[in-house]
């Protein structure tokens, strides 16, 4: 396994003391998954003291202190922060996840100390100076089964927030959840456990999920195996079974199509990791009007009017469900109310006027994204040639007239009516929104024209 060359350094020193240097956890996992590792976890046994841990690490570089009294040091190198730990137990003795009685043992097994793991797949150990692996509870042949397995039923139920990880993890790497484990999930969202978590641990999971699944629809397919969206998120299960016109919807009923276009986003992705969290809410709240809205007329036709403005209300309570971040929310909500305009507006070859005034609703460019993914989550002829053409003929049109990713601009200010003579006065307001409606419209397209359009009414 390669390591940075600091660890190593450190595992010597360690060594000489008679303690053993193992790296723990998601990297070693991920070796065998040959992911990138980003974060090394070491723990450290066969101390006396995590004192005598300080005392090495301060050789070496900084070390904070911050949750010594749990066993953990951080320490950084070079810009580079690693956890390492003492060997831990853990036992519940209240709600919540501070919940829990850790008892610090430097001198505890590996194996002892690796049951209190979440997954087999996470309970792996790497031996520096052994060069080694280390896997007490066969986790390695999970990974080549491609299987998530939990390691203890006593430890596993004693942090609810497991089940939103099972989901997270099989979608990320592919895996299915092992017939035993995904059992004890159900019975424990049966039971109502997952109600004791809070919404910032939930959010946690789910952002790892949005981000880092290649396809987010696996994790939301267990969430409702699982019973979790019919309990706890009501409005993205109240889309299963909800019909629509096999005309514009082949694919299936709106769940399926929610889930494709999930799938979609992520091909949209950008590096912008909070650019990404935003597009994929959006897409993935842009039809919950749809589960009120959808109407099946006596000759079978389906329609979904106006679900665009009813699924408003339903993706703010999804979302406060999950955050707290108001403007986030309200961010989302005009990619949801206007993600049909892109298409609508190319079927009626609409004009500069309603361009222009679509741009001081929503940002053109980004609601073009969501409108893409939408179009691309479905099984249509035109979806599959995967050409978008309606959203390319709105970002041309809108880049002409300079509203691609912002509204048009003001020609007149507050200031300009003072050069005019006008006084300041609560008209202001009025004067300039008017001269901005005759902008939109194409009426006025210059500073002297608007002048001269104020000079000639408020003579």
């Amino acid at each position: 396994m390669k390591l940075p060359k600091i660890l190593q350094t450190i595992s010597k020193e360690l060594h000489s003391k008679h303690a053993k240097t193992i790296v723990v956890g998601g990297s070693v996992r991920d070796h065998f998954l040959e992911i990138d590792i980003k974060d090394y976890d070491i723990e450290v046994c066969g101390l006396n003291s995590i004192v005598e841990l300080e005392e090495v690490l301060g050789e070496y570089g900084s070390v904070n202190l911050v949750g010594k009294s749990f066993g953990v040091l951080k320490f950084q190198h070079e810009c580079e922060e690693y956890d390492f730990s003492f060997p831990r137990t853990e036992s519940k003795v209240g709600v919540g996840h501070r919940g829990f009685d850790v008892e610090v043992d430097g001198n505890l097994d590996f194996k002892t100390a690796a049951k209190r793991r979440d997954f087999t797949v996470n309970a792996l150990g790497y031996d520096i100076e052994e060069k080694a692996f280390i896997d007490p509870f066969g986790g390695l042949d999970d990974i080549k089964q491609k299987q998530l397995r939990h390691i203890d039923d006593k430890t596993f139920i004693e942090d609810p927030l497991r089940v939103y990880r099972a989901v997270q993890f099989c979608a990320r790497f592919d895996f299915t959840l092992s017939l035993e484990t995904k059992m004890l999930c159900r019975e424990m969202v049966e039971q109502g456990m997952l109600a004791e978590l809070p919404k910032e641990r939930i959010y946690t999971e789910w952002k790892k999920l949005l981000l880092k699944a290649p396809k987010p629809s696996l994790g939301f397919e267990l969430m409702r195996e699982l019973g979790i969206l019919e309990l706890y998120f009501p409005e993205l299960y109240a889309l299963i079974g909800v019909p629509q016109s096999p005309k514009w919807h082949p694919e299936g009923d709106v769940w399926v199509h929610t889930m494709m276009t999930v799938d979609e986003m992520v091909r949209l992705r950008t590096k912008d990791e909070k650019y990404n969290l935003k597009m994929m809410f959006a897409i993935l709240c842009h039809d919950l009007g749809k589960a009120v809205s959808t109407t099946v007329d006596d000759e079978g036709n389906i329609r979904s009017i106006g679900h665009e403005k009813t699924g408003l209300v339903l993706t703010k309570t999804l979302m406060y469900r999950l955050m707290d971040e108001h403007d986030f929310i309200e961010s989302l909500l005009p990619l949801v109310e206007h993600h049909l305009k892109p298409s609508q507006f190319y079927a009626a070859k609409s004009g500069s006027k309603a361009i222009r005034k679509l741009a001081t609703k929503v940002n053109i460019e980004t609601l073009v994204v969501v409108a893409k993914a939408d179009f691309l989550g479905r099984t249509t002829e035109e979806a599959l040639t995967r050409d978008y053409k309606a959203g390319e003929w709105l970002l041309q049109k809108a880049a002409k007239l300079k509203v691609k990713s912002k509204p048009l601009e003001r020609l007149l200010q507050g200031r300009d009516l003072i050069d005019l003579g006008f006084e300041p006065s609560p008209q202001f307001k009025v004067i300039i929104d008017e001269v901005y409606a005759l902008q939109l419209e194409g009426s006025v397209s210059s500073k002297e024209e608007a002048l001269a359009y104020i000079a000639n009414k408020y003579s």
